[in-house]
Formats: C-alpha cells, structure tokens, sequence
C-alpha cells in the first residue's frame, strides 16, 4: 500500500508551538513514527506539509495515482475548507482526517472547532492522541486492506 500523508498549516513549527495542546514532538519524530509503522506494514509513505491551501490540493491531485490512502491533518483548513473538501472527494483515495488535538475538547473554547467539513467524506477520523492519532489511522487502514 502506498500511504500519503500530508500536514497543513503550522503543523512545521511542532514541538515548539503551544506544546501544551501539540506536545513536544516535531514534525520530523512525527515522520518518523509513522514511516517505522509504514515498514512495519510494509508499506510506502510519502509526505507533503504546506501552510498553503492550494499547495496541499496540488499535492493531493499530482499524488493520486500513487496513494492507495491519505492520512491529512488540514490543521484549520479542517474547519472551512471546502476546496480541499472537494479535492478529497475528486481524487476518489480513501482519507483519514488525523489531529493531533482532541478538537471536541478544544470546541467547548474555540466554538470554529466545533465544524469539520472534512468529516462527513473522509473514511475515519482520529484525534487526540498526539502522533497516535495517525499510528491509529494506519491501524485502520491495515485492518480494511484485503488479505
């Protein structure tokens, strides 16, 4: 299986920024969990961060005929982007919405949070776990790949 995994916006200041909410993992551990769990799999990954809009559609259009999955952390795109709603549903690969934070919990101060138009068109959603939420949304992956 080829897995995409693409982070939004922010996401390259992780381990620095608000490690209360994001701890102090960086991008590149994060990286690096998840290509170990990929090996493991025996899987190929591929990762792609960008605090641009447009960059990540790029990305998932030129990226769609290699990934048999995307695991995407749209950070605050989540909340509002339809573009990025509709790039998912036009490259037609099965996509695991991924958070680091637990977005439920952050909602009941940060009301925005309350809305992902990603939701209702991506396979699974994880949040919450730091770098687990994604190890989990590989999990997924692996228990729906055939045998």
């Amino acid at each position: 299986m080829n897995v995409l995994v693409i982070n939004g916006p922010n996401l390259n200041l992780l381990g620095e920024r608000e490690p209360e909410i994001y701890g102090r993992a960086t991008l590149r551990d994060l990286e690096r969990a998840v290509r170990e769990r990929c090996r493991q799999l025996g899987w190929k990954v591929r990762f792609f961060q960008s605090n641009h809009e447009g960059a990540i559609i790029d990305e998932l259009h030129a990226q769609r005929r290699w990934a048999d999955a995307v695991l995407l952390n749209a950070a605050a795109f989540t909340h509002y982007s339809w573009a990025l709603h509709d790039a998912i549903l036009a490259i037609a690969v099965p996509t695991a919405e991924v958070h680091l934070s637990d977005l439920d919990a952050r909602a009941e101060r940060e009301a925005f949070r309350r809305v992902s138009v990603l939701e209702g068109i991506c396979a699974y959603r994880f949040a919450g776990r730091g770098i687990g939420s994604y190890l989990d949304a590989l999990d997924a992956f692996a228990a729906a790949a055939p045998r």
